[in-house]
């Protein structure tokens, strides 16, 4: 039986032929001191789909100058968002939740299983995985929560639970969900929440900034369908907001590295808009299905700090999708389109 605290199960006697579900996240470091997010941050800067360079010299890179300094940098930064009562970052805490709301969208069907896991640290997907067979699962869904395909990070998923399936003897059979950048419930999902924020605020947003995750130029010239997607989930954000769709403008955040990645960078992009005269701006990332690092800190404090400091005046985030009703229904349709000749009610 799933631990309640991580996952959901069926019937504990029900054994063979259950189907489970694995949704899988990035991560989040087990604490903000020094050791769990050096421990969090080796994991995720030593894959090779993250870091695409010659393995002997990010090595070395990696730990003579990164893992000895950027921990306490991310650790001040982790510590901001911090649920002290949990002892856990949001995205761990709106993934289990989405998790349980999944399930319940999904309880008609008694021989399907939701659990979650994370790609980097704690709980992995190798545990996951394995606790969903050792419950009686011969068919596994993998959800990789990324609405826009990547090799960074999609791909990354698939990698690991594969590596997972070459340690076992006796296999289930797997599917995956694919990028759901373009799906309807999920571009209703995300105008609803953020016309929601917008009816909330007291003065209309000027600019719109719909902030994507960075990626090196160099992924998408190798091939990486990901710029082409988060271009296509802006057009259908604006086709579905009508005359506030005109204030809609891409960016991207989380630049790591010297090298040239995505452009317009939030940053630059927000000074510019500040000093051109700009004083109201909203800032959406439909490309996190959850609140987490990069929406809480960078972008919520960071980035506020940043136009307050040019002269801005109003800076306000939208909430991730999280555990919201507009999510469960995606979800739920995302895996019963999915699943389809495996689930029976």
């Amino acid at each position: 039986m799933l631990d309640p605290g991580t996952g959901t199960s069926g019937d504990p006697a029900a054994g063979d032929g259950k189907i489970g579900v694995l949704l899988v996240n990035l991560g989040t470091p087990d604490g903000t001191g020094y050791w769990p997010v050096r421990r969090y941050l080796a994991e995720f800067l030593w894959d090779r789909r993250v870091i695409e360079t010659a393995r002997l010299p990010w090595w070395l890179i990696l730990h003579g100058l990164v893992l000895p300094r950027r921990p306490f940098r991310s650790g001040r930064a982790y510590a901001k968002i911090w649920d002290r009562e949990r002892n856990e970052s949001p995205i761990k805490t709106i993934t289990r939740k989405q998790c349980a709301g999944i399930a319940e969208a999904l309880e008609r069907f008694p021989n399907l299983q939701i659990d979650w896991a994370m790609r980097y640290g704690t709980p992995s997907m190798e545990e996951r995985f394995l606790a969903l067979t050792e419950a009686g699962c011969d068919r596994i869904l993998l959800f990789p929560l990324y609405p826009q395909y990547s090799a960074t990070s999609t791909a990354s998923v698939q990698d690991k639970a594969f590596d997972v399936l070459k340690g076992m003897r006796l296999q289930p059979a797997i599917r995956t969900v694919p990028a759901f950048y373009d799906h309807p419930l999920y571009i209703d999902a995300t105008c609803a929440s953020l016309l929601s924020h917008l009816n909330s605020l007291a003065r209309k947003a000027d600019v719109i900034l719909v902030s994507f995750h960075g990626l090196p130029l160099r992924n998408i010239e190798l091939g990486d369908p990901y710029l082409e997607q988060c271009r296509r989930t802006l057009d259908l954000m604006k086709e579905r907001l009508g005359p506030e769709g005109d204030k809609l403008e891409m960016v991207f955040q989380s630049r790591f590295g010297r090298e040239a990645w995505l452009q317009p960078y939030a940053e630059p992009r927000v000074r510019e808009l500040a000093r051109s005269g700009v004083r109201n701006i909203v800032v959406v990332a439909p490309g996190f299905v959850a609140d987490c690092l990069e929406t809480l800190e960078e972008l919520a404090i960071g980035l506020q700090k940043v136009f307050e400091e040019e002269g801005g005046k109003h800076f306000s985030t939208v909430p991730c999708l999280n555990d919201s009703e507009g999510a469960r229904r995606l979800f739920a349709a995302l895996i019963q389109n999915e699943l389809a000749g495996w689930l029976h009610e």
